[in-house]
């Protein structure tokens, strides 16, 4: 995409005078949350200043496939003052779609929005922010990180035994079926960015091969409503993960899989493997010549059916609670089973590509802060951290499931917006200091550095 299909920025000028400036709020990222931030910060009022690394929106035009779209409907599309309103409410966007709401929404409020400047460190420092950039060093008050969950690709290491015969990307990196050469292809990863990627390549007709995760599905329809609508009027999605026992193993669960490809259906991996798809288990090791696969496949399959048909059940009792008239709809039987639970093989010889859909993690070593956990996670409540004046925005399950979403960002915002507003009428703490050196002091500088995995 060519920088003027881009949201457009504050002009050259503006950019240039962040080294030595000084704002009450700093917003560090300009994706939907950091725009959301901002588009509240201007209704109340309050000044700002928001800095992108890239170009706002990068994310949906730079790292999508070309025949991405939304999984869930149009009408959930609510950025704060920007709900959607075309044509196909119970649509669902493709990526170009995607790019022109966002593009639509910056044209609505014209932020104070600066691309092409990266942040490279942030402390606290006499009673104020120090956000070091690649445009110089400005100074803030208070400061909300929106950079995202999906900083940085994670490739397991096990990648590196395959040998350079073998085409590998990660899911970030996929656009379509003819970027990869000719032959079968394995799909590592059933999350939502696996299952599609799946998808795309099977209905385009590739051998796929396909290592299944945990991750659990929902029905795209049920009882005449797409699912999402049951679950929405049922409170789904504005239940505060305040509500839930172990708030930790919510934040850090994986998404139910489903599509809104041609209108949105069901994501049936046993219907793919009827039609030809190799199901396998969990990725387990790679050896020179061999791909192994665990036992897993029938337990994978059983587990994200028995998340659908629960989900299908809470919307039967709902529907029983409230008197609702809704048809009835007969449950199915899976279509295909693993004749044996069994480990798998495959020849890396028969491997042309590899598409890893693994997922991302954070770097936030550039933030000089104590407000991490043992696992490097931001400590926080509704976004707000322990150091006085510094937020987040845009982690999944911030709040709510919508958190972070085209649907639940705008409450995130509207919260922190208050909380900011609140403590510009006191004082902006120091927090802790180093108790020597400097953050930077205490690991050597790698450019090629990612994100750890977690254990699971």
């Amino acid at each position: 995409m060519s920088p003027e299909a881009h949201l457009r920025s504050v002009p050259d000028p503006v950019r240039a005078r962040i080294d030595g400036a000084h704002h009450p709020v700093i917003v560090v990222g300009g994706g939907q949350a950091g725009l959301s931030t901002s588009r509240v910060l201007t209704d109340r009022g309050i000044d700002h200043l928001v800095l992108e690394a890239e170009t706002a929106g990068h994310e949906w035009a730079d790292r999508r496939w070309d025949s991405f779209c939304l999984v869930t409907p149009n009408w959930q599309c609510a950025l704060p003052g920007f709900a959607y309103d075309g044509p196909e409410p119970d649509g669902f966007m493709v990526r170009d779609e995607i790019t022109q709401y966002l593009e639509k929404f910056v044209a609505s409020f014209a932020p104070p929005l600066v691309e092409g400047v990266r942040a490279t460190s942030l402390r606290a420092r006499e009673g104020r922010f120090e956000i070091a950039t690649d445009r110089g060093t400005a100074t803030a008050d208070q400061v909300v990180i929106a950079t995202g969950p999906y900083q940085v690709p994670r490739t397991p290491r096990m990648a590196e035994r395959l040998p350079d015969s073998v085409v590998q990307v990660h899911s970030s990196e996929y656009r379509n079926p003819d970027q990869l050469p000719a032959g079968p292809v394995l799909v590592v990863g059933t999350g939502q960015s696996g299952c599609q990627i799946a998808e795309d390549l099977h209905l385009a007709g590739r051998e796929v091969h396909l290592a299944t995760g945990t991750a659990p599905r929902v029905a795209r329809f049920y009882r005449g409503r797409d699912c999402v609508a049951w679950l929405s009027d049922m409170g789904t999605y504005t239940k505060g993960i305040d509500a839930f026992p172990d708030v930790e193993a919510v934040r850090h669960k994986t998404n139910h899989y489903v599509t809104g490809r041609d209108g949105g259906r069901d994501i049936d991996l046993r219907k793919f493997a009827l039609e030809g798809m190799r199901l396998h288990g969990r990725l387990h090791r790679i050896d020179p010549d061999v791909v192994h696969f665990g036992p897993e496949l029938r337990a994978n399959l059983d587990g994200a059916d028995a998340v659908a048909e629960g989900i299908k059940d809470s919307i039967d009792a709902y529907i029983e609670a409230n008197g609702i008239d809704a048809p009835v709809e007969e449950r199915k039987a899976p279509v295909w089973a693993p004749a044996e639970d069994a480990p798998s093989e495959l020849a890396v010889s028969e491997i042309a590509a590899v598409v890893w859909a693994t997922g991302y993690g954070r770097d936030d070593r550039w933030i000089e802060l104590p407000i991490f956990d043992g696992r490097g996670y931001p400590t926080h409540e509704r976004g707000v951290t322990s150091q006085p004046g510094l937020y987040f925005i845009g982690l999944p399950w911030q709040y709510t499931w919508g958190s972070g979403r085209f649907s639940g960002v705008a409450a995130d915002a509207e919260y922190l917006v208050d909380r900011i507003a609140e403590t510009r009428r006191g004082t902006v703490a120091d927090g802790l200091h180093w108790l020597a050196g400097t953050p930077s002091s205490t690991f050597p500088s790698d450019d090629d550095w990612v994100a750890p995995r977690s254990a699971s």
